[in-house]
């Protein structure tokens, strides 16, 4: 299996660069190949320019959105690796979504799935996140989140099989055997997803 694995984080020293390493080391060792697109790493322009709408007009795409979407092309499933900030994704990703997913490539009319160009793909999200899976729940943030990525996401694109873990607990200078915790979890949810 080929997998593309998604990564948004700024720091090199960071709880989710170790959830990468992980999920790297654990793909390969299950015999997948795996390319790792690194956001923040290789400089992604994750805003809206003007030649992003040319899908509209059934014109090319500008050059690092068909890069991007190569390597979507590429996997037969995705792994996104990121930080849970304000209820959602960081800036990067949204941004990877809004100019990488596009309209005629991604996806067509949500009311008809069947119709995505795009072939369907397996995703695991593992996404570390500062506050306990009892706060999240409360205001249903977790809910809200699921809602965004399952429906509002892949949904779209016709992928049925979405996985989302939330790694609770973890911030920075958080107790190390919580991390420690979290990093098993997320090295459990991989295994499964390697199968």
């Amino acid at each position: 299996m080929n997998v593309l694995v998604v990564f948004a984080h700024p720091k090199q020293e960071s709880f989710n660069r170790s959830v990468l390493n992980v999920a790297v080391d654990e793909l390969k060792a299950a015999g997948h190949e795996v390319k790792v697109a690194d956001l923040y790493a290789e400089g992604f322009q994750s805003a809206m320019i003007e030649e992003d709408f040319a899908q509209f007009d059934e014109q090319p795409m500008p050059e690092a959105v068909k890069r991007e979407q190569a390597r979507v092309e590429w996997s037969d499933a995705i792994v996104f690796v990121f930080p849970y900030w304000w209820w959602s994704m960081p800036a990067i990703l949204k941004g990877w979504f809004d100019r990488v997913f596009t309209y005629g490539w991604a996806w067509l009319n949500p009311a008809k799935p069947e119709l995505s160009p795009l072939a369907p793909r397996r995703v695991l999200v593992l996404t570390s996140a500062g506050a306990s899976a009892e706060e999240l729940a409360k205001r249903d943030y977790d809910k809200a989140f699921f809602t965004q990525l399952k429906t509002g996401i892949f949904g779209y694109c016709n992928f049925p099989e979405v996985t989302i873990k939330f790694l609770h607990d973890v911030y920075p200078g958080c107790d190390q055997a919580v991390s420690a915790l979290r990093l098993e979890e997320a090295k459990a949810e991989i295994r499964k997803f390697a199968r």
